[in-house]
């Protein structure tokens, strides 16, 4: 039992960190994100394959070792994993493969030892522990269930203390040190196994009695439990971050409560499946319960999210990255969360105690069940992540998964159950939800506090989801906001802000000919890059496809508006994709690249602030190019410096100018530029409010040559300091001020830099 819970902290570990390798390889997307936990589940399933068929052929005592084995081989890759995963697919591979097949294939080959010998685990230990047909469901749950309270707790612990604190390679080593327990805990129990008997098969001649339906049946039961569970997280994970602001613990959280409260129903299940005469009615129950469950709770957050206390701490007007909303929005995970996956969770130990009727084949029908709910989680990732979230929305496949659960228990009580006044119940909850649940524009409508009556913009898609609202009579500042997955990332009209990180680089730039905007969000850094007439081409990548979608929406409806000037702009091209990859493919040279601004804290924000993407900027600039972004620490402003020979930090408002070329800057040049009539009137043709962008960099600029000290960048792809913020906290009274200090003296113009 001890041996199989570590068995799942360190597997959950791994699982994290693998996951975050591949994605750098595969993309940041939703299809390709996709597609590594499909390869990554593919894995499991060819494990379980195997593991039903050598499980039974082994003696107690072989089927230890065989775990023992397992474990110490998920050890060994945990281990090996990084020269693999990251510096070779992640690091030399990205971009060189775009085929949706071959990213598979290469993620499949990357994960298939490992994910095989933790999908054969299972199986092993079931023939291990099975003595008895009274009892083998019963110890069965248990170690199945502390196997999944083990992987909830690798979730939470790695999320929020282990990554954090010693990044994704020290996470690697912890997760390996778990395995190597695991297997030494097993081999422990060889000397009590060496005479364990030999189960007899108890159906030698005929076929096996199966009372409570054939194992066909069971597996297609379990794999549409799957299909409903994951599909749930994957709404979960959609819904909870619109309220927590998708910070980097959000995700662990939805996971570890999740798998924390799925372990515990299995051993609370595993403690009463002895008791029941008939599992079938137990599984229905239980698994039409929890969809209710979830339901319900999705829709009573829906409808108290924007009132006192809640909309104290975590509307999505507000900053949530503070200790009272990250508090409140956790405990909303756990009271959404756990409830319904601890019911769907009870359903394991019936499934065990319907299948399991002969000995001799305990290892075979664990690993079919446990394959049968493999494919129904993988079914349920890739249908709901990829098609129907993209076609229904987050509310069309909510009633998608009602419809599924209403054919369950129909299902059940048309076998001649229709007295069941439970079921009934269920099915008629069901039945409600199919018909009575809100629109998709409704729900996103209460979500982001838009006023009846007035204008919004939305879309949503598998990529994610964003909103325009636009609330007349009041002061600009609190309407016009442009919510990206929950949070206000823009305004329109445009921020001075954002249209200042947009027009630093062409106006520094003595010829901004070629323009590479990495992120759109509402369009004030795309517009202020527009500022130049000598830009040719201004293209910008957005990993949210609904932000582009939205900004159409916008200039339909506001056709005389800035969106629609800057969506009408031949120069301008927007395209959907990750902008890391974008990057890597091709080769065409920018003149200036920008980021938009993107908070630090963001889930995956360390893949844009990390040392080796600055390396991929930095390959991609003309001679003479320049790369501008947002500078929110002093570690990315140490990272920024140590990647490129020559770099600028404006002041107050902090922007970072790299290159790996001299810069000719002039800071008071600079200045008059900003305050030329041109300049203002771009400006004020998207905000009229915006008085100076002059005075936000006003400060005294720090300069780096050649010649300045460096430090080792702070933030790289495996250890994002920054973005796992309440680990790693901001000296706040170094803000905006580098580790080491550069030069402070102007460099002097040149001719080229006053052209």
């Amino acid at each position: 039992m001890v041996a199989f819970f570590c068995s799942g902290f360190g597997a959950l570990l791994c699982q994290i960190v693998w996951q975050r390798m591949l994605g750098i390889f595969a993309g940041s997307d939703t299809v390709s994100a996709a597609l590594v936990v499909g390869a990554f589940l593919a894995g499991l399933g060819l494990g379980s394959i195997i593991g039903a068929k050598i499980a039974d052929r082994l003696s107690p005592s072989r089927a230890v070792m065989g775990f023992a084995l397992c474990e110490a081989g998920v050890a060994l890759c945990a281990l090996l994993s990084k020269p693999f995963l990251y510096d070779w697919l992640a690091l030399s591979m990205a971009g060189q493969v775009e085929s949706p097949v071959a990213i598979f294939a290469l993620c499949f080959a990357g994960l298939v030892v490992p994910t095989t010998l933790m999908g054969a685990s299972l199986p092993l230990l079931s023939r291990a522990v099975a003595v008895s047909l009274d009892t083998v469901a019963e110890r069965i749950g248990q170690l199945y269930g502390l196997n999944t309270l083990g992987a909830g707790l690798g979730a939470l612990l790695g999320g929020w203390l282990i990554v954090g604190n010693i990044g994704f390679v020290g996470a690697l080593g912890v997760a390996a040190g778990f395995n190597l327990v695991a297997a030494g805990l097993a081999l422990t129990l060889l000397p009590g196994l060496r005479d364990a008997p030999q189960p007899v098969p108890q159906a030698k001649a005929g076929r096996m009695a199966e009372p409570f339906g054939g194992l066909p049946l069971w597996s297609l039961l379990v794999f549409l439990s799957g299909y409903v569970i994951v599909a749930m997280e994957i709404l979960w994970v959609r819904l909870l971050g619109q309220v927590g602001q998708y910070h980097a613990y959000l995700f662990p959280t939805v996971l570890g409560v999740f798998l924390l409260a799925d372990g515990l129903g299995i051993a609370v299940a595993a403690k009463l499946v002895r008791q029941l005469p008939d599992p079938r009615r137990a599984f229905f129950l239980t698994q039409g319960a929890g969809f209710v469950v979830a339901a319900v709770l999705i829709i009573g957050l829906w409808l108290v999210l924007n009132l006192p206390p809640l909309s104290w701490f975590v509307t999505v007007d507000d900053w949530r990255f503070e200790p009272k909303p990250m508090l409140v929005s956790t405990l909303l995970i756990v009271a959404v969360v756990a409830p319904p996956s601890f019911l769907i969770g009870m359903t394991f130990p019936f499934v065990q105690q319907a299948v399991q009727q002969d000995l001799a084949s305990v290892g075979a029908r664990v690993g079919w069940v446990q394959l049968a709910n493999i494919c129904g989680n993988a079914a349920g990732s890739i249908v709901t992540g990829l098609i129907t979230l993209h076609w229904l929305g987050s509310m069309g496949t909510l009633r998608l998964l009602a419809g599924l659960s209403l054919l369950l228990l129909l299902g059940w009580l048309w076998q001649g159950h229709r007295d069941r006044r439970l079921e009934l119940g269920l099915a008629a909850a069901c039945a409600l939800a199919v018909v009575a649940l809100p629109s998709n524009e409704a729900f996103w409508r209460r979500i982001h506090r838009q006023a009846p009556g007035t204008f919004a913009a939305w879309s949503e898609d598998r990529s994610g989801v964003t909103f325009y609202r636009e609330t007349p009579n009041q002061p600009w500042l609190d309407a016009d906001r442009f919510f990206v997955m929950g949070y206000s990332q823009g305004r329109v009209p445009f921020l001075g802000i954002h249209m200042l990180l947009g027009v630093i680089g062409p106006l520094v730039h003595p010829s901004p000919e070629r323009v590479l905007a990495i992120g759109v969000g509402s369009g004030g850094t795309p517009w202020g890059a527009a500022i130049s007439p000598a830009t040719r081409s201004i293209r910008g990548v957005e990993l949210i496809k609904p932000v582009l979608d939205t900004l159409e929406d916008i200039a339909e409806a506001r056709p005389d508006g800035v969106v629609a000037a800057l969506l009408h702009d031949p120069r301008v091209r927007f395209e959907y994709g990750d902008g890391r990859q974008a990057l890597t493919r091709g080769h065409e040279l920018y003149d200036v690249i920008e980021a938009d601004a993107v908070h630090p804290q963001t889930s995956h924000s360390g893949l844009l602030y990390s040392a080796e993407f600055l390396e991929q900027v930095k390959a991609r600039l003309a001679p003479g190019g320049i790369y501008v972004q947002f500078a929110p620490t002093p570690r990315v402003v140490d990272t920024f410096a140590a990647v490129f020979p020559h770099a600028v930090l404006l002041r107050p408002f902090p922007v970072l100018i790299g290159s790996k070329d001299p810069i000719y800057f002039d800071h008071a040049a600079l200045l008059r530029r900003l305050a030329e009539p041109e300049v203002l009137a771009h400006v004020h043709r998207a905000n009229p409010t915006v008085v100076s962008l002059a005075e936000r960099v006003s400060g005294e600029p720090y300069l780096w040559t050649t010649e300045s000290p460096r430090i080792a960048p702070p933030l790289t792809d495996l250890f994002p300091r920054d973005e796992f913020f309440i680990n790693q906290a901001t000296d706040t009274e170094r803000e905006w001020r580098p580790a080491v200090m550069p030069t402070a003296a102007a460099i002097q113009p040149t001719a080229k830099a006053e052209r």
